[in-house]
Parts: structure tokens; C-alpha cells; sequence
């Protein structure tokens, strides 16, 4: 998450306290093409407050006035953190997380849903969560050519900011590394029981797992 974002956030927060109510009536009330749920009901379905709710949902709706968001407006706000690089690949794989429902788009539920576990799930719940989003064709396995499309969409948006500048066939040298480590059985697939024993092996993997658990 972007440090501007997390300081914008923190702002939010303190205004909260004193505009709480008329957050909540916008929420409950709303007139959006897309009806959001219940602040309670949202509250029960993720690990953030009523007050968290509210903020989240006034950033949101800012971004995205009619209370779903599509591809192409993911992609372009996603841009933003990536200003030096090409985040538009990365930006399809994570809207594909988040639109659980495949409908192409993502609703304020939707996006709930996935800050929740990524931010204070637990590391199975994450863990979960970034299987699924490297198995883009959501069969169950990941593959090593679904593996290189992720590793070079994340390299594409980190653009020129990587030092040392890294080798055209760094993307592939990482995939080759990623799977002698994963694929166990040696059958040319990563299966989630595979991928999620060697993360919690890894301290480095385990390390970032933490990283955001107190950022709003």
C-alpha cells in the first residue's frame, strides 16, 4: 500500500470521529447504482470496525462513484502507486482476485473482502488468497507459464526502480527458483497444499506476511 495512501487513511480516521454518523446514513442510504451491504453486516463478514468501514467506503465511493468498479478504472487508479513502470498486467491479475464473483466488476463487498484478508487475515487466509492469485485460470494448480505471467507483470511495474537493473531472463530464473522449491512431487505444478507449506518455511515469505496488519 502506497505511503501517501496509508497517510490519507490515517487523516480519514481522526476526521471520522466527528462525521461517523453522516457516513454511516450515506452508506445505509445510498442512491449508487450498486446498493453496498450493511455496515453490521459487512462489520461480521471482515476484521474491520464500523468506523474503519466508514472510512474505507468515503475513499471508495470518492474513487468510484457509482459503487462498483471495472477493469479499466482498477487499472487506472492501480497506475498511480507505479508511476515509473507498466502496472496494467499486475493491475487484471489482482481485479481477477478481488472480483470473486467474476462478474467484472468489484463492489465495495468485494473489496472488503480481500483488504480484510490481506491486511489482518490470518497467514492461511493469505496464503489462500495469493494462491489464488497466481492461479490465474483458477483450476487449482499453478503452472510454471502462469507463474512467468505474474513475475513479468510485477517486474513491468516496477519499471527502472529495481537496482541492480535486473537480466531480461530474471523473471524466468525466478520461476525456476520458485518451483525446485514448491513443486515437491516434481509433476510441473504447484498444488495450494505444496504452495502453502513451503511459504510457512520461508522466513522471508512469512516476514512479509506481517508487513500491513496495522496499516489502518
Amino acid at each position: 500500500m502506497n505511503v501517501r495512501r496509508v497517510e490519507s487513511i490515517s487523516a480519514q480516521l481522526e476526521e471520522a470521529s466527528s462525521t461517523g454518523d453522516s457516513v454511516e446514513d450515506e452508506l445505509e442510504m445510498a442512491t449508487v447504482r450498486h446498493r453496498p451491504e450493511a455496515l453490521e453486516l459487512l462489520e461480521a463478514q471482515s476484521k474491520f470496525t464500523k468506523k474503519e468501514l466508514q472510512i474505507l467506503y468515503r475513499g471508495f465511493k470518492n474513487e468510484c462513484p457509482s459503487g462498483v468498479v471495472n477493469e479499466d478504472t482498477f487499472k487506472e487508479i492501480y497506475s498511480q502507486f507505479f508511476p515509473q513502470g507498466d502496472s496494467t498486467t499486475y493491475a487484471h491479475f489482482l481485479f481477477n482476485a478481488f472480483d470473486t464473483d467474476h462478474n467484472g466488476a468489484v463492489s465495495f463487498e468485494d473489496f472488503i473482502k480481500g483488504l480484510s484478508i490481506l491486511l489482518r487475515g490470518t497467514v492461511q487466509e493469505k496464503l489462500n488468497w495469493a494462491f489464488n492469485l497466481y492461479d490465474i485460470n483458477k483450476d487449482g494448480y499453478i503452472t510454471k507459464e502462469e507463474m512467468l505471467d505474474i513475475m513479468k507483470a510485477i517486474y513491468d511495474m516496477m519499471g527502472k526502480c529495481t537496482y541492480p537493473v535486473l537480466k531480461e531472463d530474471a523473471p524466468r530464473q525466478h520461476v525456476e527458483t520458485f518451483f525446485q522449491k514448491m513443486d515437491k512431487n516434481k509433476d510441473g505444478v504447484v498444488t495450494i497444499d505444496e504452495f502453502i507449506e513451503s511459504c510457512q518455511k520461508d522466513e522471508n515469505i512469512m516476514r512479509s506476511m506481517q508487513l500491513f496488519e496495522n496499516v489502518i
